[in-house]
């Protein structure tokens, strides 16, 4: 499986924090909407996340559910076909909940600066420090604190978990 270090946090906007991560990446930002389904698993959380243009990904991911840089094991599956994977998989396993967002995607070397303006939630930054294999937690750790204070993100503003489980506390 794929790794990389995960960390989310609370921003105040969007625009805000978009010409500081833009100054980081050198290039202006890619814009993705998505629309992620979750379903029930056991073993870490299963999603299938599809896009504008209507092709789609099955995303298996485990990660711990920590405030601050966590290690995050996945897998992607493409799919063309997300619309009847979606039906497939609610009747196999049950629905979680579905989160839509439409992200801003910053690149800066290895790390993908996220943007996101969650439905229903407001404003979050999330920075994924890909791991080369092998590679320690704790390096990819290190670039995921060194980016946070770049862009300005205050230790305060850190969550844990998804952004599922923020909407699930909303009732």
């Amino acid at each position: 499986m794929a790794r990389n270090v995960e960390i989310k946090a609370r921003i105040s906007s969007v625009d805000a924090v978009e010409p500081l991560a833009a100054a980081l990446s050198g290039k202006p930002p890619v814009t993705i909407v998505q629309d992620d389904t979750f379903f029930a698993c056991p073993n870490g959380r299963l999603k299938l996340r599809v896009f504008a243009d209507g092709t789609g990904e099955l995303i298996f991911y485990r990660r711990a559910d920590a405030t601050g840089p966590k290690e995050s094991f996945y897998v992607i599956s493409p799919t063309s076909s997300p619309d009847t994977l979606r039906e497939t998989l609610t009747l196999a396993y049950g629905l979680a909940g579905r989160v839509r967002k439409t992200r801003l995607l910053h690149m800066t070397g290895r790390t993908r600066i996220h943007l996101d303006r969650v439905e229903g939630l407001g404003d979050f930054l999330e920075l994924e420090v890909v791991l080369r294999d092998g590679e320690s937690v704790e390096a990819g750790m290190a670039e995921a604190h060194e980016l946070l204070a770049s862009l300005q993100v205050k230790p305060e503003q850190l969550l844990s978990g998804a952004y599922l489980d923020l909407l699930a506390t909303q009732g």
